[in-house]
């Protein structure tokens, strides 16, 4: 089809477009200011203004990072880096005055990877299929976006990052053709804990009214400040600072490749020192400072009062762990499952030729992440909200890998092609990916148009309550149970 350039004007500037397969794209459009230099370990400020009309038709950068952990069974992803990367990218059928429902997509990688801009989570097929605004947010992660102690960085920029793009939303969307009281937040992975933080913080009330979260890591508590504060010291001693001498001029002048070398080592201290279940905890995380996210004290209460405000589509993957353990050593020809054996027994009678390895897939899948979205989901349903339960079944030609964390992006994107490379797709049939994403889609873009992901291609999708925990499996043939994890 015809490629075209298309111009709108926003509250800071004129911007450049380009409309093209039926949809207006616009990349790079910053929502606050570079951090950069002195502003690298400080909170988003405001973007500045621009004259005369800006570029927006090629991708801005990406944070700074790491290749992704997961990147043996998700492939791997090709985009510029710098600090400079507080963007976001907006599709939309038409920059006019449709005012459209919107989604705002948060990506997940453990907050040490990922961004909103990459080809895995275009929006283009959502925003044409759906008549939707999507909006992709890149934030800072690493280091860069995590690291704490006061002194020298707060902490949780990342989350703070996120907030300032919602923001972003809210006073320009209009522009490009969506509805600023109508957004749906949506993440997964680290981007669906986001949500539950900033949900938990009264500022970002009214920014967002309904909310999807793919596979939370509800298990996975904030890092203590206390702990937040010593990975920081080992992160400067590593980088050749005194701990009490590393000030944040100091460390705002660093140059990335030995900031990487920083992270990598206090990465691969964390790994040898603290795992849970197999699965080591990032070096830089959020942290239970009190202000942006609650402390680890006051989190099971925080995530039950979030849970009241919005409407929600909430589910896992049904092996969430199989991505962390398929080729992990430290887990791999278990003789005994190392967890309780009233829960060995329980699950060995879901699953009776189980290994103990998988045994133990299943219950740290359980407890990061199946447990804690059933009771976020609960505990929605008991204050009103209208809640959706699902689990997403489809399993990976890689036996190994299963139904696995991550393997539900490109059905709910429709980014098959743009994931031609991950190995967790690899000898599927691009049929039944292809049918089962279309079904995925439109319940994605009903929640996000009226909180109601029911559609003519699904069996009916019951709200969650008291008597029953309605639960939709997304597999190649779709069913709704009474629980997840029932079939």
């Amino acid at each position: 089809m015809e490629t075209t350039s298309v111009e709108i004007e926003t509250g800071s500037g004129k911007l450049r477009g380009r409309r093209q397969n039926g949809i207006e794209t616009f990349r790079g459009i910053p929502y606050a200011a570079a951090p950069i230099g002195s502003q690298r370990f400080k909170p988003p400020r405001l973007a500045p203004q621009w004259a005369g009309v800006r570029d927006a038709i090629e991708p801005g950068p990406v944070c700074p990072q790491t290749p992704s952990r997961l990147r043996f069974a998700m492939g791997d992803f090709i985009a510029r880096q710098d600090e400079d990367c507080l963007h976001v990218t907006v599709w939309t059928p038409k920059a006019d005055s449709g005012r459209r429902p919107v989604l705002v997509w948060l990506h997940g990688g453990a907050y040490m990877s990922g961004a909103g801009a990459i080809d895995w989570y275009s929006g283009e097929t959502l925003a044409r299929e759906g008549d939707l605004v999507v909006v992709g947010v890149n934030y800072r992660v690493g280091a860069l976006g995590f690291l704490h102690r006061p002194d020298w960085s707060p902490g949780n920029l990342g989350l703070l990052d996120q907030q300032a793009a919602l923001e972003w939303v809210r006073d320009n969307i209009a522009a490009f053709g969506g509805e600023p009281d109508n957004v749906t937040l949506w993440g997964q992975s680290a981007g669906a804990q986001s949500i539950t933080f900033l949900l938990a913080r009264p500022q970002t009330r009214g920014l967002f009214r309904r909310v999807i979260l793919q596979s939370a890591p509800f298990g996975s508590l904030p890092r203590p400040r206390e702990a937040g504060v010593a990975m920081a010291e080992t992160f400067a001693r590593e980088l050749g600072f005194d701990a009490s001498a590393a000030t944040e001029r100091k460390l705002s002048q660093v140059p990335l490749d030995p900031l990487f070398a920083a992270q990598g080592a206090v990465g691969a201290q964390v790994a040898k020192d603290t795992q849970r279940g197999g699965l080591p905890s990032p070096p830089f995380w959020p942290v239970g400072d009190g202000v942006v996210v609650p402390t680890p004290e006051r989190y099971a209460a925080a995530m039950t009062d979030a849970a009241q405000y919005l409407d929600v589509m909430i589910g896992t993957t049904r092996e969430e762990m199989g991505v962390f353990f398929a080729y992990n050593p430290a887990v791999q020809g278990l003789e005994k499952p190392p967890i309780p054996a009233i829960d060995s027994e329980r699950l060995k009678a879901r699953r009776p030729a189980a290994s103990a390895t998988q045994l133990f897939s299943d219950y740290c899948g359980e407890q990061i992440f199946l447990n804690g979205s059933v009771e976020w989901a609960v505990n929605a349903a008991h204050a009103g909200r209208r809640v959706y339960l699902y689990q997403f079944d489809w399993p990976s030609p890689d036996r190994k890998l299963q139904s696995c964390h991550c393997l539900d992006l490109p059905f709910v994107f429709g980014t098959r092609k743009a994931f031609a490379d991950a190995p967790m797709l690899n000898g599927a049939d691009s049929g039944d990916i292809d049918a089962l994403s279309a079904v995925m889609r439109a319940s994605w873009i009903a929640f996000a148009r009226n909180g109601d992901p029911n559609h003519l291609s699904l069996p009916h999708w019951p709200r969650l309550d008291a008597r029953r925990r309605a639960t939709v499996h997304f597999d190649n043939v779709c069913a709704a149970f009474g629980d997840a994890a029932a079939a």
